[in-house]
């Protein structure tokens, strides 16, 4: 069977404005109303399966599109180990060399975290394993939606290209982004995305 996949990237929270890692930030206002404005540009099927990370800004964001999503841990932001929750300019004040190796190097990572090449293996993993719920006819694609983070959808981007994880910083997803990916017998493809 086919499957379509929607992948929507978070709202954004005030974390990111002020240019922190995330550390499971809701989204505050802003965010809030932003999703719920993407929610009528946003073409998403009533009868799709829908997931969501465990994230309080995806589920918020889910929440806000209207979408009755179920958790998913194979979703969840990138680990950033020592850096979850501070502000980019300080490492890069403090430990400017490890800032620069983890953005040069898709083997390095965060101290206690997870690299680009680690990411984009988890991310393939449930993307390879994903599969329906509900019963379809046998012609019919299997829709599927899933609210997460922008380093989610950039891993799925290079999974579903067989591209080198060194691509990844070279991928930008702004809040709110959606990217479509199907699978056939010939494997993964990005397309895209229509709204």
């Amino acid at each position: 069977m086919d499957t379509r996949l929607l992948l929507i990237s978070h709202a954004s929270t005030a974390a990111q404005r002020a240019g922190r890692f995330p550390a499971d930030d809701p989204l505050d206002a802003r965010g809030l109303a932003e999703a719920q404005a993407a929610r009528t540009r946003l073409e998403i099927a009533d009868d799709a399966d829908a997931f969501v990370s465990p994230a309080a800004c995806t589920r918020e964001t889910a929440a806000a599109l209207g979408l009755a999503a179920s958790v998913d841990a194979g979703l969840a932001d990138m680990n950033y180990g020592a850096w979850q929750g501070r502000r980019l300019a300080d490492l890069a004040a403090k430990a400017p060399q490890d800032l620069a190796a983890w953005a040069r190097d898709p083997d390095a990572a965060p101290h206690g975290g997870e690299s680009f090449s680690q990411l984009v293996k988890r991310v393939g993993e449930w993307l390879d394993a994903l599969n329906g719920a509900k019963d379809r006819a046998p012609n019919h694609a299997l829709d599927v939606i899933a609210v997460t983070h922008a380093p989610v959808l950039r891993a799925a981007i290079v999974h579903a290209l067989g591209a080198s994880p060194a691509v990844f910083p070279r991928i930008e997803i702004a809040p709110l982004s959606m990217i479509e990916l199907r699978r056939s017998s010939r494997g993964w493809t990005w397309w895209p995305a229509s709204h």
